[in-house]
């Protein structure tokens, strides 16, 4: 027996945003950043709720928050006790939302959970649709999977993202492809999944270098915020692969944004994953090949599909102007050999290596790590 969860509800489109003042609620906390404040977003959020509520805000999360931002937030809650938790940014302060809220039901110090609304800022993580949190301890990154994290209300609002940097907008967009990806050829993927992950992949190829070079395309913008949410519940039900094992590992060791590492490493993977170099008849290599077809790519045999789909990433991550190697993000040779062994361990480990199509050794994952130093794709070697 298998099973597909459905949640948060969802309210998406322009205007989206207007919901929250039909909300009432007595105390809100709103989780944040600082360039959330800076921009004014954290602002139009806090005058759309109704104000007979009162407000606190959080604004302390950093890129890739570690244990120390979730036992500040953790503080900032027990002193307000909101009924109402609002995160508003991207991943990092939506993955901050989530483990304070699972810090703190852990600790038994939730009375009750309080109503949870995640607000996107950046489209790729998906994390407002998912039960996984990334959290950073040292230099490792963890990952909790737990349907208690789980918003309640999700809005994807694309005027929200109309000024998210080119650079982020890159890097998040690859992010989103390699959920699409990556859940297609999940050993838990499904015919629900399945569909999901053709969508996203279909929208981020249609719509992320317009978004990339146009910031305030309204529309693109919207499909690919819904994007980053459809692949988010295609991987909060199927799991995702080792490009998110050896990313979280790369991220976590050289401070590479996570959708870059994932741009890096995915091409790679799905040679790997298709025994490309070898007879390329793996589960997963008719997999890319029908994926390749739903995209319009030549797909004539499954050799010349999985072919045509690593080109396209890689022609796809080009025209984003993105690194086409580890090295190429200014790690050195030495620093990458001291790390390589540690690296391919946590990978090994991580809790999205399960679901990969073709479970790995930890040689395989050093060598996709140094085919990857060298040149993110096999369509180069």
């Amino acid at each position: 027996m298998s099973e597909f969860k459905i949640k948060p509800i969802l309210k998406f489109g322009k205007d989206s945003l207007n919901e929250l003042s039909s909300l009432k609620y007595q105390s809100a906390l709103i989780i944040t950043d600082q360039s959330m404040l800076k921009f004014g977003i954290a602002d139009s959020v806090i005058s759309s709720l109704k104000s007979s509520t009162s407000i606190t805000c959080f604004p302390n999360v950093t890129p890739d928050p570690d244990i120390t931002v979730i036992a500040s937030g953790m503080n900032t809650f027990l002193v307000t006790k909101p009924d109402l938790v609002i995160a508003v940014g991207g991943g990092s302060v939506i993955d901050a939302a989530k483990g304070i809220l699972f810090a703190l039901a852990k600790d038994n110090k939730l009375e009750e959970k309080p109503y949870f609304i995640a607000i996107p800022t950046t489209s790729g993580t998906g994390s407002e649709v998912t039960s996984f949190s990334v959290i950073k301890s040292k230099n490792q990154k963890w990952v909790i999977v737990d349907d208690y994290m789980l918003p309640d209300l999700a809005i994807l609002d694309p005027v929200l993202v109309k000024s998210v940097p080119s650079q982020i907008t890159a890097d998040t967009g690859m992010d989103v492809l390699c959920h699409a990806l990556e859940t297609y050829v999940s050993t838990s993927a499904s015919d629900f999944t399945d569909a999901l992950a053709e969508k996203a992949a279909q929208l981020v190829f249609k719509h992320l270098v317009d978004c990339y070079q146009h910031g305030d395309d309204l529309n693109g913008r919207e499909k690919l915020h819904n994007a980053s949410y459809i692949a988010g519940m295609a991987f909060t039900n199927a799991s995702l692969g080792i490009t998110h094992s050896l990313a979280h590992a790369l991220g976590g060791q050289f401070k590479i944004p996570h959708g870059r590492a994932n741009s890096l490493l995915m091409s790679n993977v799905v040679a790997f994953n298709a025994d490309y170099k070898g007879k390329c008849d793996t589960s997963a290599a008719k997999k890319y090949c029908n994926l390749a077809k739903t995209l319009g790519l030549p797909s004539s045999n499954t050799r010349e599909g999985v072919c045509s789909l690593i080109l396209a990433i890689d022609t796809l991550r080009d025209s984003l102007n993105m690194p086409n190697s580890i090295k190429e993000c200014g790690v050195t040779d030495s620093a990458f050999v001291g790390a390589l062994k540690d690296m391919s361990q946590l990978a090994l480990k991580d809790g999205c290596t399960p679901t990969n199509p073709k479970q790995p050794s930890l040689v395989e994952l050093e060598r996709l790590y140094k085919n990857s130093f060298l040149q993110a794709s096999i369509s180069h070697h």
